[in-house]
């Protein structure tokens, strides 16, 4: 009976040793960048402070409605009100040229300056709606669809001239395009006013859900490769070709690198964490796909027409002054849901 005794507390010591082993080990496990984002991750609390509230634009269309896209409410708050970044009520106007002669050039580019835009580069687009950086109150994206010569671009040129505004160049990779043509926009890129994006390879091509993982390689990995080819680059942004694109295209652009996308839909302008976009097809504007099922706003984001400008740039002035000052009369309680869930976690809000 001794032996036996003292056999069991043999191995009772041999699984206490065991576990404590296995606790020793869990306890060590690597710090990881999941455990750190969990970590970060605003933990719910007992206060009654409302979550922050998105800006409503009366201007928008009944079908399209703005989109939040930053996950932790907590860092939206800091960058929103950090006094380095971009004051809220920045507001971007995406708009678009497609045709080599137009006719009220001249008097858009005269309206957007006299309303106090002024054009900003795809990298300074990113940046702000990324993470809020600073930009101009009123900016504009100012993007030339298509390839085009060097001549092409004199009337953009004159501006760059008055007032130092850069114009997007939505450059389609054709296989076939003239070396002399990819010579002329080498140095217009090089210049530092004409910025090149990606606008697929394959003139004409429309992709969708339906595309086929050719297409879409074709018109996606197709551009990068030529841009690093010949402008010895990435492109940050992919202007849908044909205002086509899908679920599929945009995360296969986003698994290549992309970190824009422009759809053709002129929903109206964007702002940080703001972006207009629809969930169904408004028969009244059959042309315009509804891009809210991708769930990725900065992969589906709109752009006025060349024909649409002129009656948009003064809505769009007035949405960025009413979205500051619905900033202005909604901080006290975004400040009062940051104390509550987020200051445990990130500390005091930087001074407004």
């Amino acid at each position: 009976m001794k032996k036996k005794a003292t056999l069991h507390r043999s191995i009772l010591y041999r699984i206490a040793a065991i576990f404590i082993i296995v606790l020793i080990l869990i306890s060590c496990e690597p710090f990881t960048a999941a455990t750190e984002t969990a970590m970060l991750q605003p933990r719910a609390t007992d206060s009654a402070a409302p979550p922050p509230a998105l800006f409503q634009s009366k201007f928008l269309n009944s079908f399209d409605t703005p989109r939040a896209y930053i996950k932790d409410s907590c860092a939206y708050l800091i960058n929103r009100w950090n006094r380095v970044n971009a004051a809220p009520g920045t507001v971007v106007m995406v708009v678009t040229f497609n045709e080599d002669v137009l006719y009220d050039f001249s008097r858009i580019m005269n309206q957007l300056h006299d309303q106090g835009f002024k054009a900003i580069t795809t990298q300074q687009f990113l940046t702000f709606m990324e993470r809020n950086g600073k930009i101009p109150p009123r900016s504009v994206l100012l993007i030339q669809e298509n390839s085009h010569p060097a001549g092409d671009f004199k009337r953009f040129k004159e501006y760059w001239a008055l007032w130092n505004w850069p114009v997007v160049n939505g450059w389609v990779s054709e296989p076939s395009t003239p070396e002399l043509l990819w010579q002329e926009n080498i140095a217009l890129e090089a210049e530092g006013w004409v910025d090149h994006q990606a606008q697929g390879v394959i003139p004409g091509t429309f992709l969708s859900d339906d595309s086929s993982k050719t297409v879409i390689s074709r018109e996606l990995k197709g551009s990068m490769t030529a841009f690093a080819a010949y402008y010895a680059k990435n492109p940050l942004a992919i202007i849908w070709p044909s205002g086509g694109f899908g679920m599929r295209p945009a995360q296969a652009a986003r698994q290549l690198g992309y970190q824009l996308g422009f759809t053709s839909n002129s929903r109206g302008p964007v702002m940080y964490n703001w972006v207009p976009l629809a969930d169904e097809l408004d028969p009244t504007r059959p042309a315009y796909l509804p891009e809210g099922y991708i769930h990725d706003p900065l992969m589906t984001l709109p752009r006025y027409s060349q024909d649409q400008i002129l009656d948009a740039i003064d809505q769009v002035r007035v949405t960025g002054n009413e979205a500051a000052t619905f900033a202005k009369d909604n901080q006290s309680a975004e400040f009062e849901y940051y104390q509550a869930v987020c200051e445990p976690i990130y500390g005091r809000m930087p001074t407004p």
